[in-house]
């Protein structure tokens, strides 16, 4: 497979702008938002493990430091990789593209500012692989509303 095919017909969900408002909007679970980083880094579902794993497509930078997919949220060091492999000229597009203010600052949790870093990232990743930001109808099922937004969905991993 190359990465031209691979781009074409082979990621699960569309990346838009109503799919990341969501996200920052915490309603899709941290496992979904990176589910749609791994697609994107070329990690390969193993079902019969319950992990992803990189391929050949998978960027060095990243299958030399992550073998298996990364928790993009939960991890630290995962999330702080996934903000150093955005260029500096993109650093901005939350505010450029999404016209994103940020969170109050009672809404900062490791999880919100790691999800914008996520979200930043697929915005960068759009652009870069020349993937349009229009809105899709199809969209995930929404998550319930957590009790505690620094801990995230039932069922995400623990925030490290």
């Amino acid at each position: 497979m190359n990465k031209d095919d691979f781009l074409k017909n082979e990621f699960k969900w569309p990346i838009s702008r109503k799919i990341l408002f969501l996200i920052l909007e915490d309603k899709l679970s941290d496992i979904f938002v990176c589910e749609l980083v791994w697609e994107r880094l070329f990690y390969i579902n193993q079902p019969s493990m319950d992990t992803w794993i990189s391929s050949s497509l998978t960027p060095s930078y990243w299958s030399e430091k992550f073998i298996k997919a990364p928790q993009i949220i939960s991890e630290r060091s995962a999330s702080v990789h996934l903000t150093r492999s955005i260029p500096k000229d993109y650093k901005q597009n939350l505010k450029k593209i999404l016209n994103f203010k940020g969170y109050k600052i009672n809404e900062l949790y490791p999880r919100r500012t790691r999800r914008a870093t996520a979200v930043n990232w697929l915005i960068y990743w759009s652009i870069d692989s020349s993937s349009s930001l229009d809105d899709c109808s199809k969209l995930p099922k929404l998550s319930p509303s957590s009790p505690n937004p620094a801990k995230g969905h039932y069922g995400d991993p623990e925030i490290k």
